[in-house]
Order: C-alpha cells, then sequence, then structure tokens
C-alpha cells in the first residue's frame, strides 16, 4: 500500500513557448576625440536645455502678465509715432477748414460780379481767404511766389524794410485749401527779402536775406535748416539781397539762380553736391559795368541793385533795375559793359517784369509813383502812369498781353488793361482796412482768377476777378500770336501818333 500527497495529485499543464519578434536597435559606429571645445560645446548645450525647462515650469499667469506688458508696449510706442496719422490728420484738418470758410469757397468757384455788365468796361475785386499768422504780426510781407506746379500753393517772403526793425524772419507756404495755418514754416535767423521756386524742381525754394546771405530751402526734408547757404568764405552779399531768379540747369544737369544786391554785384550760384558754388557776373556801377580796374584808374562807385528779372525766351539777357533808377540790360557772358541803359526814374526802380507774351515789352515801377512799359528797341517808355502814390510792385497778368496790375502804399490795388483804356485803371480799388497800412507785393495765380496781395502788416489777401478784368482770349494754336498781335497795334499808335489821329 502506498501514501500520496494531495499536492501531487494536481494537474500540470504541460510548459508552453511563447515568441516575439521586434526590430533590432539602430545601430552605428561612432568615433570623436574629446577636445576642450567639445566637452565646453556639451556644457552650453546642457545650460541652454535647462533654462529651457526653468522657463516651461513657470506660472502661467506670470507667463500672461508678461505678454500683456509686451502688448502695452507696442501700443505705446505706435501712439508715439504721430507721422504714421499725419496725413491723415491733414486732410481732416482741410476739411475742417472748408466747411469753416465754406462762404469764400462757394464764391471763389462760382460768384461772378452781375454787376459788370451795367458797368461798361469796368471790373470790381471781390476779397477771399485772407492769410495771416500771430508771430509774424510785426513783419512785413516782402516777397510773394506761387508753385509753378500745384497752384493752389504760394510761398510768403517775411522780414522788415526798417533797417532799425532787423529781428529775423520767416519762409511760409500757404494752400488756398487751407487758409488757416501754414503748410510749412521755416524761421530765419535775418529777414527773408526776396524768393523764387524752381520751375523744374518746384520742392526747392531759394530765398534771399538782409544780411546778404543766399540759401536754398528743400521741402522734401521738411528740416528747418536749409540744405544750401552762403557764407562769409563763399562769396556772401555784404548788403541785403533784392531780388533772386532761379535759371535753367547747366550742362551737367545742375541747378543755377542768380541773385542781385545792394553791394551791386549779380552773382551765379551753382547746386554742388552738399554747397553753394558761386561766380560773379557782373558788377553794377554808375557807367558801365566794370569786373577788374587797370592801374592809374579812377575808382567807381558801386550802383545798388534793387529789382532783377530775366528775358522769358532768350534766358542770356536780364534786366537790372538800381537805386539810381537806372535799368540796365546786361547779358550772362558779356559782363564788362551793358547792352542798354534806359533812364528810367530818379527814384529806385522797385520792380522790373517781362511780358509774358511779347519779347520786347517789359514793365518797371517805382516810388515815384509812376508805371512805366518799355519796348527794349526804344529808350523812351511807350506808356507812362501816374498812380499818385508810390507803387510797391507790378506784375504782368498771364491770360493776356495787355493787362497787368499795380499796388500803391496807400493800400490800393490797380488794374489796367490797355486794349480797353490806354489812359487809366478799369479798377482802383483799395484792399486794407487801416489807413496806414502799406501794400507790398502782388500775384496773378496762373491759373485761377485770382490775385494775392501782401502789406507791411504780414497779412496776405486773395482777391477775385470780375469777368470785366478777366476776359482770356478764345484757346486756339494762334493764342500767343494773337496776344502779341494785340500788344503790337497798340504800340504801332504810339510810335506813330499821326496814324493813330486818322484812325
Amino acid at each position: 500500500m502506498f501514501y500520496y500527497e494531495s499536492g501531487s495529485q494536481t494537474l500540470n499543464h504541460p510548459p508552453m513557448e511563447r515568441g516575439s519578434q521586434t526590430e533590432p536597435p539602430p545601430r552605428a559606429n561612432f568615433s570623436a576625440t574629446a577636445n576642450q571645445w567639445k566637452i565646453y560645446d556639451s556644457y552650453v548645450e546642457e545650460l541652454e536645455k535647462q533654462e529651457k525647462n526653468k522657463e516651461k515650469q513657470k506660472a502661467p499667469h506670470m507667463r500672461k502678465e508678461e505678454e500683456k506688458t509686451k502688448k502695452l508696449m507696442v501700443i505705446e510706442t505706435q501712439s508715439d509715432d504721430i507721422t504714421k496719422v499725419g496725413k491723415v490728420a491733414k486732410i481732416i484738418e482741410r476739411m475742417v477748414n472748408q466747411n469753416t470758410f465754406d462762404d469764400i469757397a462757394q464764391d471763389f468757384k462760382y460768384f461772378e460780379d452781375a454787376s459788370d455788365e451795367f458797368r461798361g468796361q469796368k471790373g470790381t475785386l471781390l476779397p477771399l481767404w485772407k492769410f495771416q499768422q500771430d508771430e509774424p504780426k510785426r513783419l512785413a510781407v516782402t516777397s510773394l511766389c506761387w508753385n509753378p506746379a500745384y497752384k493752389d500753393l504760394f510761398a510768403v517772403g517775411y522780414g522788415s524794410y526798417d533797417i532799425d526793425k532787423q529781428h529775423g524772419g520767416k519762409l511760409q507756404l500757404y494752400s488756398l485749401k487751407n487758409p488757416s495755418f501754414p503748410e510749412y514754416s521755416f524761421p530765419t535767423d535775418s529777414g527773408v527779402m526776396c524768393l523764387d521756386i524752381n520751375p523744374l524742381c518746384p520742392h526747392l525754394v531759394v530765398v534771399g536775406f538782409y544780411d546778404g546771405n543766399v540759401a536754398v530751402y528743400n521741402l522734401i526734408e521738411k528740416h528747418e535748416q536749409p540744405a544750401f547757404k552762403s557764407h562769409s568764405k563763399s562769396g556772401r552779399h555784404t548788403d541785403p539781397v533784392w531780388q533772386v531768379k532761379w535759371q535753367k540747369v547747366d550742362l551737367e544737369e545742375r541747378h543755377t539762380f542768380f541773385s542781385v544786391s545792394a553791394d551791386g554785384r549779380v552773382v551765379s550760384w551753382t547746386l554742388v553736391k552738399n554747397e553753394l558754388v558761386f561766380t560773379d557776373i557782373i558788377r553794377l556801377s554808375g557807367e558801365g559795368a566794370v569786373t577788374d580796374r587797370p592801374q592809374g584808374q579812377q575808382l567807381q562807385t558801386m550802383a545798388c541793385g534793387i529789382s532783377m528779372d530775366f528775358h522769358k525766351q532768350n534766358d542770356s539777357h536780364f534786366l537790372v533795375g538800381t537805386e539810381e533808377g537806372k535799368i540796365h540790360m546786361c547779358k550772362k557772358g558779356y559782363s564788362r559793359h551793358f547792352l542798354k541803359t534806359f533812364e528810367a526814374n530818379d527814384v529806385p526802380v522797385d520792380a522790373l517784369r517781362w511780358n509774358l507774351f511779347h519779347p520786347d515789352i517789359f514793365i518797371s515801377c517805382s516810388i515815384d509813383g509812376t508805371v512805366k512799359i518799355w519796348d527794349q528797341t526804344v529808350k523812351t517808355p511807350m506808356f507812362t502812369f501816374d498812380l499818385n502814390a508810390p507803387v510797391g510792385d507790378v506784375a504782368w497778368s498771364p491770360y493776356s498781353s495787355t493787362v497787368f496790375a499795380a499796388i500803391t502804399t496807400d493800400g490800393k490795388v490797380h488794374v489796367f488793361d490797355l486794349s480797353v483804356n490806354k489812359y487809366e485803371a478799369i479798377c482802383e480799388q483799395p484792399v486794407v482796412a487801416k489807413k496806414k497800412t502799406k501794400l507790398t507785393h502782388i500775384e496773378f495765380n496762373p491759373v485761377h482768377p485770382i490775385i494775392i496781395v501782401g502789406d507791411d502788416r504780414g497779412c496776405v489777401t486773395s482777391l477775385k476777378l470780375s469777368p470785366n478784368l478777366r476776359k482770356k482770349p478764345k484757346e486756339t494754336p494762334k493764342g500767343p500770336e494773337l496776344e502779341i498781335a494785340k500788344i503790337e497795334k497798340l504800340l504801332s499808335l504810339v510810335r506813330d501818333p499821326d496814324n493813330s489821329s486818322k484812325n
């Protein structure tokens, strides 16, 4: 009899085999040399990993606060950049001004003086906008010039004609679209006496100062300081500069302008890189132009140049008016003597203008109250008008060869049309309220039927010409020829008075 334990009676399953199939791990042969820079790079990589892990472990609210502060900084920097909204602000400012002066804008565009039909050939001037700032209130308007490219933009020079009141000046540019504030403003250390805008590059404005300097401002750069300026070593004038005029570019396509001063010099200035290069063209004297003096010759007194204008068709010829009352015709390449001399007045010739249509006709005015029209082929004036008050400035009309306007110091504007009346003005109208206010300069707009007038209190007034004052000829290809024939007919009557009496 055998004895078995109960545990031995349990059924045991036979063992089973289980297999699994996996991809073998990648293998590669590697060999390297442990240098100092390898160890250094490994330490740097490890430190970067630790810093990244620290940033990930930061609390979420801390990261949100940092993002908020960054956004606020971006918003603040954007709000400080005013230039981004400058254009929009200027448009809105013009819209507000046009709404404020809507009645004047309507008159400028649509109003026509119906009473001209009952006045015969007389006309009137309708006051429009006034351009005046508080700062240059004590300064006089010493020069005016319309921009040749933008017909609503004009430049104003502020200075003083009084030698005892020289306290700086200003150059400002106004637009008819915004009479309240200037588009550009440049303060100057010396008073502005004259200016001119470049017809080819209308962003360049040349200015002549009371201290004898000349400068060129670049409106694109928008800096208060001029882009070019003369100095004592670069041929600056020793007396006030009374007239500046741009000329055509030279053979090297460099911009050039001329200046005339009370020191008797007519100077040509060329813009070269960052400086002005000067050339003395002529020196004014009582009897002729003298550039050098031989030994033993008596020193001649210099004449003071007051006004200047270049021929519209031949820019090598130009006129210069002097303080002695003479008008000299000069040529750029002929600097020893004058081509002609016209005995105009016994007092300074304040302004000279070539006719815009006829190549031989020019006009002059003086403080003796006379306005004279000249033919360069004749040494005596063809027409003389006495306005009974000192004449400050005169200007030809851009649309008619026989129309011109003059201003007198008693505050009146005189408009003449020689084809209508050869003896008196067809419009004589005061434009200032105060009796002591003197008018200084006048300019016709090249497109719109308006004129601008400056006075000695720093105010520029714009006025609209009534229909009788702006009878434009028909726009035909022979328009300029008709204008030349119209004024030539008047001159022929003056040259041959017997013929005119028969007619």
